[in-house]
């Protein structure tokens, strides 16, 4: 934390993906905006973020760290999870009984790097693909809370963590020869030949894929970016900036209730940075 910390000085912009247990719901295409927030709820309530990937970069595009942050919460005898989804995590390589053994508890994780981002805060640039479920687990992380009833408080309380924050997946559906496609990442990556470095389905190298791919749109496109800010794909709610008095420390206290037996002494978790790309 503390060697982000001092990155995020030079390196602003945070690119990220999260690998979490599946969708015990599936939202119906065309489905309501009530009912696709309700399913969001549910599922992000009902399960436990198992990776989150951050990849940073500068206003220019270039890149520096990835860090993959593991889990220890999902315990996959116990928790709920949809089975293909995890079977695909397992076919990706991902080790759940090494993740539950060396990962890092939430309680841990979250208030260290919610201190580091609030030295930063007002610099701070988010960038997701298709990014709903990013922001909702982190928000889910941040408050130790269920997500708010509805769509618009939870743009509320988003706001309060992601003073900017862009989905690509948004952007590319106003890019020339990119409208009307039915992009995936790893699809939108080759459009624009960009090179994955390491697997699919880890959520390393889908942030740092989402930061290379995010550089080469802005490269290729005049991106007015402030048209983009705050959508995301979705969801109709916009996530809008906060006045800088309402900080996210608020909710810091909450977070760090439990016992301080669960608090390491030493930060050297195995699968705390599981790989990291220099610049």
């Amino acid at each position: 934390m503390r060697f982000l910390d001092k990155l995020l000085n030079c390196f602003n912009v945070l690119s990220i993906d999260t690998e979490f247990p599946g969708f015990l719901r599936n939202t119906p295409r065309n489905a309501p905006a009530v009912e696709s927030y309700n399913d969001l709820k549910f599922n992000v309530d009902c399960t436990h973020l198992i990776q989150l990937g951050i990849t940073l970069s500068d206003k220019e595009g270039k890149i520096s760290y990835t860090f993959e942050f593991n889990f220890s919460d999902f315990d996959l005898k116990k928790d709920l999870h949809a089975g293909d989804s995890i079977q695909l995590l397992k076919d990706s390589g991902l080790d759940f009984d090494k993740i539950r053994k060396d990962g890092i508890p939430r309680c841990v994780f979250a208030p260290r790097f919610l201190e580091v981002l609030s030295k930063h805060r007002e610099n701070l640039k988010w960038v997701t693909f298709h990014g709903l479920y990013d922001i909702a687990y982190l928000v889910k992380i941040f408050t130790n809370d269920a997500l708010p009833p509805t769509a618009e408080a939870f743009s509320g309380v988003a706001a309060l963590f992601f003073q900017s924050v862009f989905d690509i997946k948004v952007v590319a559906g106003y890019c020339q020869g990119l409208q009307g496609l039915k992009l995936g990442l790893s699809k939108l990556a080759r459009i624009l030949n960009v090179k994955r470095h390491g697997g699919a389905h880890h959520a390393g190298s889908d942030s740092l894929l989402t930061a290379a791919v995010f550089a080469e749109m802005k490269n290729r496109y005049e991106l007015e970016e402030s048209a983009f800010d705050g959508f995301l794909y979705g969801m109709d709610s916009r996530i809008e900036r906060k006045p800088a008095e309402i900080m996210m420390l608020q909710y810091m206290q909450p977070l760090m209730i439990p016992q301080p037996l669960l608090v390491p002494t030493q930060f050297h978790h195995p699968l705390a940075l599981s790989y990291y790309v220099p610049a």
